[in-house]
């Protein structure tokens, strides 16, 4: 009997025969004389050597190894019709030249080979074969023309618009948002082609463009039927039977913390401090005693990852009846906890902890400004409203500030950018664009939250148990490089180098240009250099936070990774962990991990495209209107100016008529060549709106001095 691994290797060994050609899996059954059974073995083995990337099926469905000159990559298309290729065990993104990429869409799994002896800062390769195609549908903006029309995508890394011939447009007219299905993707001479298959709005609706970046971005917007219907068995309010065996914490005063208009509350907080102590209780909602694991909700809840916010509307990663009902930890009414208790000691030390599933009454549902206004003293605070809480948020304050400087001590990095806030009417049109800086507030629970974090993730790195940490590596030697050369540009002086990255050098830099023209500018900057934080199984420390061990534990109502561990704590804590759960777990928290990160990604880019439309539209409105700004960036064609509501937008070099002028990389600036003129960063500047265009995604200014 041949075994699967003897398979393998029996397949692997035919197709690197030098004259084996690419063959369907029924002309490889004729060939290896398979037949019954032993076609469903042969159908999970060769599965398998793709999944491994050994053996690649083409679009024509025919089964080959891949070239040992080859890798195997996914392609970053771009509007200009060049592209990128990240391969697996590469750092550095392959460059695929204009014409090169053999029609790759954005997405798209290829089999590319490198260029050698090239020379330039980057790789180069270029793409010998399509493997598998991301979509056979985009969304787009249609335009009509004549007898036929065009599909602009909606993705702005799909470098070509899609070709619709008579009769297939579904009555679409030009502005629609519309689902174009694929035909043919094309060559170097020929556009794709397709045809309309759906019609979601126009894009001049205020509601239509938020469907359709979350169309856009594949983001699950409809429970399925199943998930309604496992909905029937969960309880509005919390059984007897649920609180046994739970340590009670309701006689604690217990408050929550969050936005006003937060109606998912993961989070509550006890405090108090005794014989030099603070005794700090962070109690997340167990969200896991009714999403459990393999159920249609935990199934959902996987393929969601997070919840979306988008400006004036939540996608939640679980249905309203968990996120808003049991699970939201609601005043005065009697939830189930994950706790995690610290005693901590003046120094920001936690010097003991204990983890355990509670029980908690929430006294007070608490809101950002409120609390605020508490500790900053305001006229308008409301003191007698909260009197017996006083005390305690004064305490809050204390434990936070001693938690920060502890943090701050050891290296952590502390990006003080404000959020944009935009504030929509009933019919989704934006009616305010402002910043929202953090409060003292809002300082508390970041410091508390990742207090719980460290403890948690500390615990079960020294347990080793298999568990999903959060991490963040050092930013890479190159990035480094850059940001180095780049300072240099403002005479600041950035100590690190490539064999010591330490990210209290970072914190040194954003202290140095606390309150400067063009702190934001620097501090974006020094953020993009570093790597991407994301969820492994394997615990790498957190560079950003200087920690050495991290995780999220705090919002399983909102993320998948903190409802995982939830699992995880609550078997051991329960003593169930027994080894084929230990493996269960080793086994799935890898690809867990990577489908955590990828669908965080995929949120976090669906909220930045919808505030970026909403900021377009508002400023539509204002087409005419002059304000002042100061410049934020430069390309060789572009001034890039923000205004003091957050909203960004460009002057086209070539609309500045009093002189003709070459960007300086040198010193990061705009120079006329006749008069000297200079622009340079942080600038103050009067602009005037020209033209917001959704379609294209930007906001145009022309200077008026």
């Amino acid at each position: 009997m041949i075994t699967k691994e003897e398979r393998k290797l029996m397949l692997i060994d035919l197709m690197s025969l030098p004259d084996y050609r690419p063959m369907r899996f029924k002309e490889l059954c004729a060939l290896l004389d398979i037949a019954g059974d032993e076609r469903e073995e042969l159908f999970e083995v060769l599965t398998e050597l793709t999944e491994e990337y050994k053996i690649i099926l083409t679009n024509k469905n025919k089964y080959m190894i891949a070239p040992k000159d080859t890798l195997i990559g996914t392609y970053c298309g771009t509007r200009k019709d060049f592209g990128f290729v990240s391969a697996e065990g590469y750092d550095d993104d392959f460059f695929i030249g204009e014409g090169d990429h053999l029609n790759a869409f954005d997405g798209d799994t290829v089999l590319i080979k490198v260029i050698p002896d090239k020379t330039g800062p980057r790789k180069e390769a270029i793409v010998v074969r399509i493997i598998k195609r991301a979509f056979s549908n985009i969304l787009g903006i249609y335009q009509k023309s004549k007898n036929y029309g065009f599909v602009v995508p909606y993705n702005k890394k799909i470098s070509k618009d899609i070709f619709i011939p008579g009769g297939a447009s579904l009555g679409a007219v030009s502005g629609n948002i519309v689902i174009c299905e694929i035909k043919d993707y094309g060559d170097n001479r020929n556009s794709p082609e397709g045809y309309i298959s759906e019609i979601i709005g126009h894009i001049d609706d205020p509601s239509s463009d938020i469907m359709a970046v979350v169309r856009n971005a594949g983001i699950p917007f409809e429970f399925p039927e199943e998930v309604e219907k496992a909905l029937e068995d969960i309880p509005e309010e919390v059984s007897d039977k649920d609180k046994e065996g739970r340590r009670d914490f309701r006689n604690l005063p217990t408050v929550t913390i969050d936005g006003e208009d937060a109606k998912d509350l993961d989070d509550a907080i006890t405090l108090s401090y005794s014989d030099g102590l603070y005794h700090l209780g962070v109690h997340i909602a167990d969200v896991s005693n009714y999403v459990t694991e393999g159920s249609a909700l935990d199934k959902e809840a996987l393929k969601r990852g997070t919840s979306c916010y988008l400006v004036d509307s939540v996608i939640p990663m679980i249905p309203h009846k968990l996120s808003n009902g049991i699970c939201s930890l609601n005043q005065g009414v009697d939830r189930l906890t994950l706790s995690c208790l610290m005693d901590i000691d003046s120094s920001g030390k936690v010097v003991s902890h204990e983890i355990c599933e509670g029980l908690i009454c929430v006294n007070e549902r608490m809101n950002y400004t409120d609390v605020a206004k508490i500790i900053d003293g305001d006229e308008d605070a409301p003191l007698e409203r909260y009197s017996s809480l006083i005390s305690m948020f004064k305490l809050m304050k204390e434990l936070s500030d001693i938690i920060r400087a502890r943090r701050k001590e050891r290296g952590s990095i502390d990006f003080d950018l404000p959020e944009t806030k935009i504030i929509t009417d009933e019919n989704h049109e934006p009616v305010s664009i402002k910043p929202y800086p953090r409060n003292s507030a809002t300082l508390i629970i970041e410091d508390f939250m990742l207090s719980a974090n460290e403890t948690i993730a500390e615990e079960y790195f020294w347990s080793q148990i298999p568990f999903e940490y959060r991490i963040h590596e050092a930013p890479g030697p190159e990035k480094v490089d850059q940001l180095k050369e780049f300072m240099k540009n403002f005479g600041l002086y950035f100590k690190v180098s490539r064999d010591n990255i330490h990210p209290k050098e970072y914190q040194k830099l954003l202290d140095k240009i606390k309150g400067l023209p063009y702190e934001a500018l620097i501090a974006n900057l020094t953020l993009r250099s570093m790597q991407q934080a994301r969820y492994s199984p394997v615990c790498e420390g957190h560079f950003g936070l200087a920690a050495k061990y991290y995780c999220h534990f705090t919002s399983p109502i909102r993320r998948y990774p903190d409802l995982q561990i939830h699992r995880i704590i609550k078997e051991n804590l329960r003593g169930t962990l027994d080894q084929s759960r230990i493996k269960h777990y080793q086994s799935i928290l890898g690809r867990v991990s990577e489908d955590n990160s990828a669908k965080e990604r995929r949120a976090v880019e669906a909220e930045r495209n919808i505030d970026r439309l909403k900021e377009i539209e508002y400023m539509s409105k204002r087409i005419g209107n002059e304000y002042e700004g100061i410049i934020s960036g430069f390309t060789s064609q572009n001034i890039f100016v923000q205004l003091p509501n957050t909203v960004e937008g460009a002057v086209y070099v070539a609309s500045i008529t009093d002189d003709y002028y070459d960007f300086r990389e040198d010193s990061y600036s705009m120079v006329g060549q006749r008069t000297g003129r200079k622009y340079t960063l942080g600038d103050k500047v009067r602009i005037k709106v020209v033209k917001a265009d959704k379609a294209e995604r930007t906001i145009d200014f022309i200077f008026t001095e």
